[in-house]
């Protein structure tokens, strides 16, 4: 079955472009104009990716994204007519996955698109994989930090024996930390292990889930004493 993108771009030109080129790569493809018909669409299509330009009428593509993370899993590629830093950290926290500046070409996009659908595709596998292991086998493999616990088995994390709701890449971040408990973890070297050595994103993405990571784990996130920050280094997780 194709796997399904969802354009979200008012100015009819580019989105007609984005429609042919995605079509022609044989997607299955939906456009929208404006931020409420994107909410619409993609709660109906629940697309494998959201091609979400940020400047729409209705609603702007912040907001979209904001409310479509805390719904679903889709991957979000944001589009930013203006090359400003403040436009791709806040996409970045509201819970797009990468952002592209207009104009750009459309190998890149295309280049982008499918880095985001093949991490979407293998993070399914793994999940299907995980599920059909846990029908097996009613021991799970804990790892265990005080208060905080990752169950690997179930994808699951608590503190204080309460669930943390994580987002898929926030999970699998607390993981690769709790793997490395001590060690110092470059910022490179953690966007090539999590996110892949294709991310076409930057080290600020690390920088960003770090942050959510703290927020929902540490006592303090303003002062953190689980992932610590290792100045000119990295990050490094004391559990």
């Amino acid at each position: 079955m194709p796997e399904s993108i969802l354009i979200v771009e008012d100015e009819p030109a580019l989105q007609d472009t984005l429609f042919y080129n995605l079509k022609k790569e044989g997607y299955t493809v939906e456009s929208v104009g404006d931020g409420r018909a994107a909410l619409e669409s993609a709660r109906r299509l629940r697309p494998d990716l959201i091609v979400l330009d940020i400047m729409l009428p209705e609603m702007d593509g912040f907001e979209v994204a904001r409310i479509l993370r805390k719904e679903m899993t889709s991957a979000i590629l944001m589009l930013t007519a203006r090359d400003d830093e403040i436009d791709r950290v806040v996409g970045l926290e509201v819970g797009a996955d990468d952002y592209l500046t207009k104009p750009f070409s459309m190998r890149e996009l295309m280049a982008r698109v499918k880095a985001q659908l093949r991490r979407a595709r293998m993070l399914r596998e793994e999940q299907a994989a995980e599920s059909t292991h846990a029908t097996r086998s009613t021991q799970h493999a804990i790892l265990t930090f005080n208060d905080l616990a990752l169950n690997t088995t179930r994808r699951e994390v608590t503190l204080n024996n309460v669930v943390v709701p994580l987002k898929p890449k926030e999970y699998e971040l607390l993981l690769f930390f709790a793997e490395h408990k001590s060690q110092m973890l470059s910022r490179e070297f953690i966007l090539e292990r999590v996110w892949g050595w294709d991310f076409i994103g930057d080290s600020r993405t690390v920088d960003v889930h770090v942050r959510w990571l703290r927020q929902k784990i540490e006592k303090d996130s303003a002062n953190p004493t689980r992932i610590v920050t290792v100045r000119g280094g990295g990050y490094r997780f004391e559990g």
